[in-house]
């Protein structure tokens, strides 16, 4: 039996390059939305020839003209990619099967962004896999558009992960490399405050970065990308510097940007139920670990378990470390964080507790209310 329809919404300006590579790759649509910034190249020509229907929208910023496009959506299904980005034929195939038969109760659905850089593919430089909310039941969600950055939907709930990745041209020369970073810190720019203190500035101009550059290098485990994901790493970090360097020079948020929403340089929103992260080591601690997550489950917690290995027939999400130690553990904890972030993380028995200690504490939040935290504490 046919499955749900599926839309591809994809918002652009001058993309003539690589615009065609991506309608390519959601050529197994039922349907493709192109919504045109006011392009001066053959970019909305391309997308005509290629069958999509396109809307041309003066640019209102990113998340309302994303939102242009879901509006114009007729499918059950949306899935947004960007001009640069490409559906592999392994997350094409994941696709498929779930609108094939989607899951009760699922309306979104993530997957691993793998990005390619200066010619190569880029690992935990890049924080592979970074999971990307891309695909949902039309109408379950929309764009926050007070965010001229990071306009990404923030989850109500734990999504479906998909295998296959989606595979996003990144940069391939330098010289595009310097533009995408100079265009990412202006925008990111118009959502921070100018802080009071002098000691902030010295934060973002040069503490922040220096311990970025040094986590994203070794506890990332980034050198293993080569020469190429150093440098991707070292221009994230100069990215960061440009951010406070403009607030410095008065280019910050402007008065008229919404307190709500300024100053969220770092981090996301949460909405929905809270998340609950237990780790455990050892065959008795996860069993326990698993039985008391079962039960925050049951009173509407989105809950998740780091351990060496899942029990047989385990029925909560399970991030397999191997041996229990800080690295893994953190790269787990970050893996979870952008599946959906994380109000609590709770060890269960005497070596989580120990590993968890090593863990910075952005990885490791609590939340006000200890129900989750006493439901999870370990006798």
């Amino acid at each position: 039996m046919p499955g749900e329809r599926l839309t591809a919404c994809l918002i652009v300006e001058d993309e003539q390059e690589r615009l065609p590579a991506a309608l390519a790759s959601v050529s197994f649509c039922d349907e493709v939305i192109v919504v045109d910034g006011g392009s001066r190249d053959r970019t909305v020509e391309l997308a005509r020839d290629a069958g999509a229907t396109v809307i041309e929208n003066a640019w209102p910023g990113f998340a309302a003209q994303r939102n242009v496009a879901l509006d114009a959506a007729a499918g059950e299904w949306v899935l947004e990619i960007d001009a640069d980005e490409r559906v592999s034929a392994r997350l094409r195939q994941s696709i498929q099967a779930l609108l094939a038969d989607p899951p009760p109760g699922v309306d979104m659905a993530v997957f691993a962004l793998r990005n390619h850089f200066l010619g190569g593919s880029l690992g935990p430089s890049a924080k592979y896999p970074s999971y990307r909310s891309r695909l949902f039941r039309r109408g379950a969600y929309r764009h926050d558009e007070s965010r001229a950055v990071h306009e990404g939907l923030e989850l109500r709930e734990r999504p479906l992960i998909l295998d296959g990745d989606l595979e996003h041209e990144l940069a391939s020369t330098p010289r595009e490399a310097l533009l995408d970073m100079w265009r990412y810190a202006r925008l990111e720019s118009a959502h921070v405050r100018a802080p009071s203190s002098p000691l902030a500035y010295l934060k973002g101009l040069l503490l922040r970065p220096a311990a970025k550059l040094a986590y994203r290098t070794f506890v990332d485990g980034g050198w293993r990308d080569g020469w190429r994901g150093l440098v991707k790493i070292a221009l994230d970090v100069t990215s960061d510097v440009l951010v406070w360097a403009l607030v410095l020079c008065g280019f910050g948020a402007a008065a008229a940007v919404q307190e709500a929403t300024a100053g969220e340089h770092f981090g996301r929103r949460r909405v929905g139920p809270v998340k609950v992260v237990a780790v455990a080591a050892g065959a008795r601690s996860t069993t326990s670990a698993v039985a008391r997550l079962l039960e925050l489950r049951a009173h509407g917690a989105d809950v998740a378990l780091i351990a060496p290995r899942a029990p047989e027939g385990c029925e909560i999400p399970t991030q397999e470390v191997g041996r229990l130690g800080p690295l893994r553990v953190i790269r787990a904890l970050e893996a979870e964080m952008h599946v959906r972030p994380i109000d609590t993380v709770a060890p269960v028995g005497r070596h989580a507790r120990i590993v968890l200690h090593l863990v910075p504490g952005s990885l490791r939040p609590r939340i006000a209310d200890a129900t989750a935290e006493d439901a999870l504490r370990s006798s």
